[in-house]
């Protein structure tokens, strides 16, 4: 259906200071920027931004934040998100290619089709998708208030539930809703090895398998806990056990291991030698990166007025929906 084409690492151009922290925070004043930060990006990015969260997260505070720049540290639907939100405010995404394999399984084209076909069906689309995807949806959700969302729409209301097949699935077990899943997954979040993760567990028999829904099945058998980054976050202070398998983008352990220094989180292994596990657009972006874009005000989000105006009403619902969902 799709082929992921994995981003091109590219040199910033630009001098670069010293002492980044202390130049970055000198423009966040001069801009009046805020600098939002998914828990996946690099460690740096996540110590000097103004808020680090999941998606859901993220979208509240990019609809509440009274900034005039928003500086998005993530991949391209979240900043597209932001502006969507904020058409006034100039957002800012240090690197254009921090794309996303999984909105990439959703084309705008094939998708029309696919909804053409069902025209009986409420749609649902993860968050992790892309502007023309949200366009032609009736509610939007992220990982977090899936499952609440769902559990409103009326039992006999048809859904068509994309991109993410995984995702999906799994609403389906926690709700007992027949949802139509569009196929489409995260190269990330498909790469856990089930083998590698039973052989750390035999190594580590106190440790706790923690999962995120976007795993495989096979994968999401062995956690004791599934949740949202930030659900895996939380759980992880208050579980009484000191040590984690923890089955996400490990980006999300540079937070962990802050906040509960006396534990340990063990990032679950791909399924070869490699660091699969990473997701290689969120990691394009880069202090030197997030510095320069502020410096130069770009690479700017700008979307399609008619584009953002039908994708912001399905976000706005699922902010209406999730208004109790705490994250």
């Amino acid at each position: 259906m799709f082929t992921t084409v994995l981003p091109q690492t590219k040199q910033p151009f630009g001098s670069i200071p010293d002492d980044l922290f202390d130049a970055i925070d000198t423009l966040k004043r001069e801009l009046n920027a805020v600098i939002l930060a998914h828990y996946y990006q690099d460690p740096d990015i996540q110590d000097i931004a103004d808020y680090i969260g999941d998606s859901l997260g993220l979208s509240r505070q990019a609809a509440d934040t009274d900034a005039d720049v928003i500086v998005f540290a993530g991949v391209h639907f979240m900043a597209e998100t932001a502006k969507i939100l904020n058409p006034n405010k100039l957002v800012l995404l240090p690197d254009l290619e921090a794309g996303c394999s999984l909105a990439d399984s959703c084309p705008p084209d094939a998708f029309a089709q696919f909804k053409a076909e069902h025209p009986d069906h409420l749609v649902i689309s993860y968050i992790n998708c892309s502007a023309e995807i949200k366009a032609m949806s009736d509610i939007i959700c992220t990982s977090s208030n899936a499952i609440d969302i769902v559990q409103q729409i009326p039992p006999d209301q048809p859904i068509i539930f994309a991109p993410d097949r995984n995702l999906g699935r799994y609403v389906m077990q926690q709700t007992g809703r027949d949802l139509l899943l569009w196929q489409g997954s995260c190269i990330v979040h498909e790469t856990f090895s089930e083998k590698r993760i039973v052989q750390l567990q035999i190594e580590h028999p106190d440790a706790e398998v923690i999962a995120h829904p976007e795993c495989e099945p096979p994968v999401l058998r062995h956690a004791s806990y599934i949740g949202s980054t930030t659900a895996l976050l939380k759980y992880s202070q208050t579980s009484p056990r000191s040590k984690f398998i923890v089955a996400t983008e490990p980006g999300i352990i540079h937070q962990m291991q802050k906040q509960m220094p006396d534990k340990r989180f063990i990032p679950a292994p791909a399924t070869n030698n490699c660091n699969c596990n990473e997701c290689p657009f969120m990691r394009l972006n880069t202090l030197e990166k997030l510095y320069l874009a502020m410096k130069q005000r770009q690479p700017e989000i700008t979307l399609p007025e008619h584009i953002r105006i039908a994708a912001l009403q399905p976000i706005q619902r699922m902010l209406d929906m999730s208004a109790k969902v705490k994250v």
